[in-house]
């Protein structure tokens, strides 16, 4: 497992990178929330009133790293994470800005 600080908007995030056998899992947790790979169930967390959202790669077949899943784009989002103005399409780290607020 690896980990790392995210800078964001408002607040830093925590990067995670889970090595799962033939892909990573990946996911970037802010101060509101979190933004992950495809692998998590946000509709899971949405029933906590936990913000989050899953991306689509943008630079490639996958999201391998931090960085990609900054790069990547939004595409599933609960309601929790909707409310704070996160919408598909929008990039992770812009979702990841919204989830920084103090």
């Amino acid at each position: 497992m690896h980990t790392e600080s995210v800078p964001l908007k408002y607040s830093d995030g925590t990067g995670i990178v889970i090595p799962a056998g033939p892909v990573n899992l990946v996911l970037v947790i802010a101060a509101h929330g979190m933004v992950g790979c495809g692998a998590f169930d946000i509709e899971a967390l949405g029933k906590y009133r936990y913000p989050a959202a899953r991306v689509r790669p943008t630079r490639g077949p996958l999201i391998e790293s931090v960085a990609d899943l900054l790069a990547a784009e939004v595409k599933d989002l609960n309601e929790a994470s909707r409310s704070l103005g996160i919408r598909p399409g929008m990039s992770g780290k812009d979702a990841l800005d919204l989830l920084s607020s103090e």
